[in-house]
């Protein structure tokens, strides 16, 4: 993660957290560790949040989990469980939270909404939208770790069948891009007619999920929203289609009809679960309608989830440093941390940046 070492590198020294709390709430994988390694390594104190069985339990330990058992002063978030908890039922804490900085699509949505509806009460950071983020987590990142989760968990041949893709944002985008690359007929469903309108001129065939039901094999949604894929769809469905998501949460897909319409269930292996409906046909479920590329794979590779967790680093420390510059609100990463991200990682991929003559950057 060679962005993060650069981090390291050029403000160790400098310790720009020091003083910073910083409760986290993020999925928990090798590519976390490391940054909360960084966060330590600047100066802050990390707890961290982040088990199955104990989830909210496990998040409000992290809200007094430093010394002293002094609260945290710092939210670094990943779809907004963590900044909720505390608006809603501990509100006492917000007048000692500098900011938020928040990975996810699901989350930022989550940050707007608080702020237009008057419930947010310390700035935050957009950090899902920073270009480094999501033009590179959601696209490549997704467009890698998607086949490696449907791969490790059924060993499908995805070669000839037809896939659809729910969503044509960026995750989509990488998801419908993987999934061509195998060699599947891509079929993509869209309520934005500029995002349809690019899948169709990428070659993808747009239409809704009651067409691509009857003959799709293969499903993933990845649209932040809720009930994509419902009962209406599962029962049209050929035999053992296989169903995952790679949006957020997992209301995408309606989980609880299958278990509650299902005449049997068998749980093939941790994470694969084959459902029998009436009809007699069945419907295989990937990570139980979760993030099919954590809980069926590891996630995202480690040189994409650097530029992701750079742009949180350089968040916390900016919000902890100037929170008083930045009003209430959702704000975006100044461009030139945006820039600063792109260029810690280039070295790794071996690539020479041209540099302007001043004849060509007084003409600009």
């Amino acid at each position: 993660m060679p962005g993060l070492m650069e981090l390291r590198r050029l403000y160790g020294a400098e310790q720009p957290l020091k003083g910073a709390r910083v409760a986290g709430c993020l999925h928990m994988t090798i590519q976390t560790a490391v940054l909360i390694e960084t966060l330590s390594a600047l100066g802050a104190e990390v707890a961290w949040s982040e088990t199955e069985e104990e989830y909210v339990w496990c998040m409000e330990q992290t809200l007094f989990a430093f010394k002293d058992k002094k609260p945290l002063n710092m939210i670094l978030d990943d779809g907004g469980d963590l900044t909720n908890l505390v608006h809603e039922k501990y509100p006492e804490l917000l007048a000692g939270i500098r900011g938020i900085s928040e990975e996810t699509t699901t989350g930022v949505h989550n940050l707007y909404t608080m702020f237009k509806n008057g419930l947010l009460k310390v700035p935050a950071f957009n950090v899902n939208d920073s270009v480094t983020k999501s033009k590179f987590d959601n696209l490549y990142g997704c467009r890698e770790s998607l086949i490696d989760g449907i791969k490790r968990a059924t060993d499908v041949m995805i070669a000839g069948k037809v896939a659809v893709v729910a969503g044509f944002g960026d995750v989509g985008k990488g998801c419908a891009d993987s999934l061509r690359g195998m060699g599947a007929q891509v079929y993509v469903t869209e309520i934005d007619p500029i995002n349809a309108l690019q899948a169709a001129m990428e070659g993808y065939r747009v239409t809704t999920m009651e067409e691509a039901c009857n003959e799709a094999r293969i499903y993933v949604t990845c649209t932040g929203n809720r009930d994509i894929i419902t009962g209406e769809h599962f029962i049209k469905m050929p035999d053992d289609s296989i169903v995952c998501n790679i949006g957020h949460f997992d209301i995408e897909i309606d989980v609880k009809w299958l278990k509650e319409n299902a005449v049997e269930h068998v749980n093939i292996k941790p994470g694969v679960d084959r459902y029998k409906l009436t009809s007699g046909r069945h419907v295989i479920l990937l990570a139980e309608g979760r993030l099919v590329n954590l809980g069926c794979a590891t996630g995202h590779s480690s040189f994409v989830m650097s530029n992701s967790f750079c742009n949180q680093v350089l968040a916390q420390i900016e919000l902890w440093n100037k929170s008083e510059d930045y009003a209430i609100g959702v704000h975006l990463l100044p461009k030139k941390l945006d820039e600063q991200v792109a260029y810690m990682h280039l070295g790794q991929l071996g690539v020479k940046l041209t540099k302007l003559t001043s004849e060509q950057a007084e003409y600009l």
